[in-house]
């Protein structure tokens, strides 16, 4: 526990933290929780259903995970935010499902920067097109309020601070561009356990931990 509170006290007041609960037990979870904790991330559809179901009904669940569109029916009627809408496509069916429930569902756009080929996500000039096209502004269900990317996966500092930086560009660019007078465009989410205190320096105002912070529960 004493890991969870020495992190959650160094951030910056203004930084969200989620804690990635996934592979952990509820036991864990809980723990966190009861020592003040309300936002917890997963990335599979099948454990944020289980864990919704047995844990504390005021968790402000948090999508990281590549989503699949046939998946977002089952997430639409709660999930607090999904982080990783990596194609128009996938927007489109949360929009879809968000209009069935009767909610706008918040969500990030997941960017692509790593040197992985495996990772998701959008490439800078793809997620403009699609800002600025006439099928995006009919989306009524969905509010896009900023953007969340992973950092290559590497010991070579020089290559994260370039990727931080370059999502720092985006972020910045799209909100002169195209959310410039939406006060809700406002998260920055990058950087994870191995990296996110040089996330925090290229102004990430959301960090995605786990291992660091349930290390010693």
């Amino acid at each position: 526990m004493s890991n969870f509170l020495e992190i959650k006290n160094s951030l910056p007041q203004s930084t969200e933290l989620v804690a990635v609960s996934k592979y952990q037990p509820n036991a864990h979870v809980l723990k966190l929780y009861e020592a003040g904790q309300r936002i917890f991330g997963e990335n599979k559809v099948q454990d944020l259903l289980a864990k919704k179901e047995q844990l504390p009904a005021d968790i402000q669940w948090h999508f990281i995970g590549h989503l699949q569109t046939n998946k977002v029916k089952q997430i639409a009627p709660f999930i607090h935010l999904i982080q990783s809408v990596d194609s128009f496509k996938l927007l489109q069916e949360i929009n879809r499902q968000g209009e069935k429930c009767g909610r706008c569902i918040s969500c990030l756009l997941q960017f692509h920067v790593a040197e992985e080929e495996t990772k998701f996500g959008f490439e800078y000039q793809e997620a403009a097109n699609m800002l600025q096209s006439v099928e995006f502004a009919q989306l009524k269900n969905v509010q896009i309020e900023g953007i969340m990317g992973m950092a290559t996966n590497t010991e070579r500092k020089d290559r994260i601070e370039k990727d931080f930086s370059q999502l720092q560009t985006y972020f910045q660019r799209l909100k002169n561009d195209y959310f410039i007078k939406k006060t809700h465009f406002n998260r920055l989410s990058m950087g994870m356990s191995g990296d996110y205190e040089l996330a925090l320096r290229y102004g990430a105002n959301m960090v995605r931990l786990g291992s660091l912070i349930f290390s010693d529960l």
